[in-house]
């Protein structure tokens, strides 16, 4: 009798820090169960092995930041056949799209003391603006459980399922007060793809939008809110200019209250 061969899974690192393929090791016993249902054929980060491709499923960290990730994209991109990005950079371009909105050349120059061994694009972008991607799994990092779902959808053919709504649901769940009406306190959730469980405002912060945009997000009744709070405008332009500053949703309203 013929035995089925397992899939062949990559996981591949661009401008990152490496959090989103730490959190697929953190999955430990899910971790488990999956590597007994695939063949981990690339993963820099667990195993020095390499199985070539073609790659049945990719997980992609990173934003595209120079010439070489805009050609190496390509390139995984041609070798599989399901392609997932992990991770806030590779699906908004990340903490290092803040250079985005200004002269990367300014930084470079002031930073480095040879820039010209500096080699790097104008703007950090999402691995959607350079090939097609199959799906998206957001957060800074993901969340474990959400990655193992993703990888046990694709191998049991069906669509993964991922919560579409804001991380006032988680808040609501968990049973912790409404930092914005019990406190004033400014917070990013009600715009904000849920994931992280409500972790800051279980301990009385705001979120931070680490998720970042959730489904058809309000952000313009947010800011409103913020203001009659009496956050002034550069403080609003910041706290939409995070972990996912490029983001549409967050982008387009960010620059509203750029002075």
């Amino acid at each position: 009798m013929t035995q089925k061969r397992k899939p062949k899974i990559a996981v591949w690192k661009f401008s990152s820090c490496d959090g989103c393929q730490l959190s697929l090791l953190d999955c430990e016993d899910e971790l488990l169960a999956v590597a007994d249902a695939v063949e981990i054929a690339y993963f820099p980060e667990a195993t020095r092995a390499v199985v070539k491709g073609p790659y049945d499923i990719s997980l992609v960290e990173g934003s595209i930041t120079t010439a070489h990730d805009a050609e190496r994209i390509h390139q995984v991109r041609r070798a599989t056949k399901f392609l997932v990005t992990i991770g806030a950079c590779a699906t908004s371009g990340g903490i290092q799209a803040l250079r985005n909105f200004k002269n990367v050349k300014e930084f470079v120059s002031i930073v480095y003391a040879t820039p010209r061994y500096i080699e790097t694009l104008n703007k950090s972008t999402p691995i959607a603006d350079h090939v097609f991607v199959d799906f998206e799994l957001r957060g800074c990092p993901v969340n474990k459980y959400q990655l193992v779902e993703v990888l046990s959808a694709y191998l049991n053919g069906r669509k993964p399922n991922t919560p579409p709504h804001s991380v006032c649901t988680e808040c609501k769940r968990r049973g912790t007060p409404c930092v914005m009406v019990a406190n004033g306190t400014p917070c990013l959730g009600p715009v904000t793809h849920a994931g992280c469980g409500a972790l800051c405002p279980a301990y009385h912060r705001g979120c931070y939008g680490c998720f970042g945009p959730k489904e058809t997000p309000n952000t313009a009744s947010l800011s409103a809110a913020w203001s009659q709070l009496g956050v002034g405008e550069q403080d609003i332009m910041r706290a939409f200019r995070g972990f996912n500053a490029y983001s549409e949703a967050f982008r387009k309203e960010s620059e509203a209250h750029e002075g």
